[in-house]
């Protein structure tokens, strides 16, 4: 039954389940805006229809469209696609959507944390963003799941979670001026251990070079399973990433997690630099308050951005040399699921990846 509680989730038994851990469907949200998409969102919507398809292989999914797309999504996702209709500013349900917390009974909640759009005022990608503001109140409604509407400022994105008490996050996001900045390191923390039932947060300094999310901790790296994580690599000592990466990595290594284990680090190699080109730039419309996309602009481009599913997992690709080899990684360290690779360069032109456009609900 859907309810805002006034408790917190860790106050009622509820935790943060891993990404790993068995789902009962993934939320996406239909890209339409011009001035983030070029073409119209023609080649965008594709690629979601692309990603939407492959996860649903392995579960459901569901794409929440405005009004005016409804009849062409319908029309361009497979059936088993379940089309519904939610108002949204962007397509980034990661960021915006709910995160679900279950309890040891099988039940599943929803925290609504605020979201303005990635800084808000201060450094925020669009103006305004009250409809994402309200897509976790909307998605939890429709699966007549409890809600806690969460005290601050956080995206989805900007956290990783082992299920078992460790969370994975940023300085460059968590502590950025345009989120919570009246709070310091340690009551950010506080709220974390009480909305996601973690007892040991591990911060990370930078995300992705070049990151408009201020670096987001899921383009950086992910949790495999509890103790073991995979980090965006590259050897090219000249390319900023190098630096960004390797500081990560000393973290991971001398860091132990919540019940005290030494991290196992995957080392999992960056594609490639990806430039915006010339009419990939000149096909997004220029509108104040949104930011541009620019000719020769860097892409914060990474094969850690996909997605864990039921069995399986789905990753972008970007037609790079490095596509087959972190493919291959990627089954060796997940043998007992099946690796998907979508082409998501138009993904990646809109300022993030899969992972950024899904959100899982766990089974509970």
């Amino acid at each position: 039954m859907y309810q805002t509680f006034d408790n917190t989730p860790k106050q009622d038994g509820f935790r943060m389940p891993g990404e790993f851990e068995p789902h009962s469907k993934t939320w996406m949200l239909w890209p339409e805006r011009p001035d983030n998409w070029r073409l119209g969102a023609k080649p965008a919507q594709k690629a979601f229809v692309d990603v939407a398809t492959a996860i649903s292989q392995f579960e459901p999914v569901t794409m929440g469209v405005s009004n005016r797309q409804f009849i062409n999504a319908r029309g361009m996702l497979p059936n088993q696609v379940r089309v519904v209709e939610l108002s949204n500013d962007d397509s980034w349900i990661r960021d915006c959507g709910p995160t679900f917390v279950v309890n040891d009974k099988g039940e599943v909640r929803g925290i609504d944390w605020e979201f303005n759009a990635w800084g808000g005022l201060v450094n925020g990608l669009y103006f305004p963003w009250d409809q994402d503001d309200m897509v976790p109140q909307k998605v939890l409604n429709i699966e007549e799941k409890g809600r806690y509407r969460a005290p601050i400022v956080l995206e989805g994105g900007s956290i990783h979670v082992d299920g078992e008490g460790t969370l994975y996050t940023t300085e460059e996001c968590l502590l950025d001026e345009g989120r919570n900045p009246t709070l310091s390191k340690a009551e950010i923390e506080a709220v974390l251990a009480d909305y996601l039932n973690i007892e040991k947060v591990i911060w990370l300094p930078r995300g992705v070079f070049n990151d408009e999310t201020n670096g987001h901790v899921d383009n950086i790296m992910t949790v495999v399973r509890p103790g073991e994580v995979i980090l965006t690599w590259t050897d090219d000592k000249n390319d900023p990433q190098y630096e960004i990466s390797n500081e990560a990595y000393d973290v991971l290594m001398t860091e132990k997690d919540a019940r005290g284990r030494s991290l196992k680090v995957h080392k999992l190699h960056q594609p490639n630099p990806i430039l915006i080109t010339k009419e990939e730039s000149e096909g997004v419309d220029a509108v104040e308050g949104t930011l541009p996309r620019l000719e020769g602009d860097r892409l914060a481009a990474s094969y850690v951005n996909f997605l864990i599913v039921n069995k399986g997992a789905v990753v972008p690709v970007f037609n790079d040399e490095h596509d087959q080899s972190a493919l291959q990684q990627l089954s060796e360290i997940f043998p007992d699921r099946k690796i998907v690779g979508v082409y998501a360069r138009e993904i990646l032109l809109g300022g993030g990846n899969i992972h950024c456009i899904t959100q899982q609900q766990p089974l509970g």
